[in-house]
């Protein structure tokens, strides 16, 4: 029986020599996956267009519009008032405090003749605002009109957009003047009414009547300055009398940022406690700034920029006379801008750069930027729309790099 067939012994050395060679190819090819570039995970937002507001951010406080503080006219013992602040009162009706006075305090000839001056003059003002307040009415009926045609024709499409704009902001004007006129009306009737209780004392065989004051406007009481009975002099502050639902909001800006606000820019109130952010027009910005130390210590120069609120008093019943509000002002909005997020750009000598992804890689792109909100940034030139960009690029990330985007979408 023939003996079993063995390999040659030739054949296992040269199989044993091949095995540390096969080990080490092994071992570098997994040195080599090892060492070899992973993709960057990077974050990625795409290049998108549509509406971009660029606003003027900074805290406001609202005030009565109109406000009235209540002086006496003689010199005397106040009553004691019994008002609280929060009130509600009627012009020529409500009775605010009662001043009597001395015999001794009666007028002699001479004030006695200033005094009749003064009726006259208050006669004669409170003429000339009721001419006013006529005038104002008939502006205000005119501009109501006029925003009526001008929105059916904006229905229609026969105006712009910026005309109806335009035409509201008459309007709201119109109206603010209105109530400014209705209100000087009212303290002006209650000058005259003041003059003639105090010539009347001077009056021979007049008896010694207390001098009752009544509201300069209807409203509510938004001050009390002195509540107990004492002596006051004439001129004395008694009370403070306004309309609360009758607000503006006085904004405190860097006066590089007011340089930027124009009269008529729209205002967006938030923070004020509402669910809802109010509306409000830029009326004034007042022409002389002021310094101010930051919480930091830095000198500022700020400047006071004046809006009135347009929402109705119905949707903001509790917001009433020094409450805080943030205000956003808006100072240029564009509504279909080709934007990207401001954490996509860059400085680097001298130029705007962004690294846009293009087939797995960042290339590093120049680009003109416009405007900014701190959030969004508007694109001129270098980008088109859609285009994935490379949000908050890190040291890392180089040109030609090989990138990973983790999310692609407008944030």
């Amino acid at each position: 029986m023939p003996s079993p067939t063995r390999p040659a012994p030739a054949r296992l050395s040269a199989g044993r020599r091949a095995l540390p060679w096969i080990g080490l190819a092994v071992l570098a090819g997994l040195i080599t996956a090892g060492l070899w570039p992973r993709p960057l995970p990077v974050e990625a937002a795409a290049v998108t267009r549509g509406p971009l507001v660029v606003t003027v951010d900074d805290e406001g406080m609202t005030r009565v519009r109109h406000r009235h503080v209540v002086t006496s006219p003689v010199g005397g013992l106040l009553r004691r008032i019994d008002w609280k602040a929060g009130a509600e009162v009627i012009a020529g009706q409500t009775v605010l405090a009662v001043i009597e006075s001395a015999a001794g305090d009666f007028l002699d000839s001479r004030l006695q003749a200033q005094a009749e001056a003064r009726v006259r003059a208050a006669g004669a003002a409170r003429e000339a605002a009721l001419a006013q307040r006529d005038r104002a009415a008939a502006a205000s009926r005119l501009a109501t009109t006029e925003l009526e045609r001008s929105r059916r024709l904006r229905a229609e499409r026969v105006i712009s957009a910026q005309e109806l704009d335009a035409v509201q902001l008459r309007a709201e004007a119109a109206t603010q003047d209105l109530r400014a006129a209705e209100f000087a009306g009212q303290v002006a009737a209650f000058e005259l009414q003041q003059a003639e209780a105090v010539a009347a004392r001077g009056t021979p065989g007049a008896p010694p009547a207390p001098l009752v004051i009544t509201a300069p406007v209807s409203g509510r009481l938004l001050r009390v300055f002195q509540e107990s009975s004492r002596v006051v002099p004439a001129g004395f502050p008694l009370l403070e009398v306004g309309d609360p639902t009758d607000l503006e909001v006085r904004i405190e800006v860097l006066s590089r940022d007011g340089v930027a606000v124009r009269p008529g820019a729209r205002v967006i109130l938030e923070q004020w406690g509402g669910p809802e952010p109010l509306a409000a027009r830029v009326r004034l910005v007042e022409p002389s700034a002021f310094t101010k130390i930051s919480a930091l210590g830095v000198e500022e120069q700020r400047v006071y920029v004046i809006a009135d609120l347009t929402d109705p008093p119905e949707r903001r019943p509790t917001l009433g006379d020094s409450y805080r509000v943030e205000a956003r002002i808006v100072v240029w909005e564009g509504p279909a801008v080709l934007q990207v997020p401001a954490g996509a750009l860059f400085r680097r000598q001298g130029v705007t750069q962004a690294y846009v992804v293009a087939d797995g890689r960042a290339r590093l792109r120049t680009i003109t930027a416009g405007r900014s909100n701190g959030l969004r940034t508007e694109v001129v030139d270098g980008l088109r729309e859609g285009e994935p960009v490379i949000v908050y690029p890190g040291d890392q990330v180089a040109e030609g790099r090989t990138v990973r985007t983790l999310a692609v979408g407008a944030p």
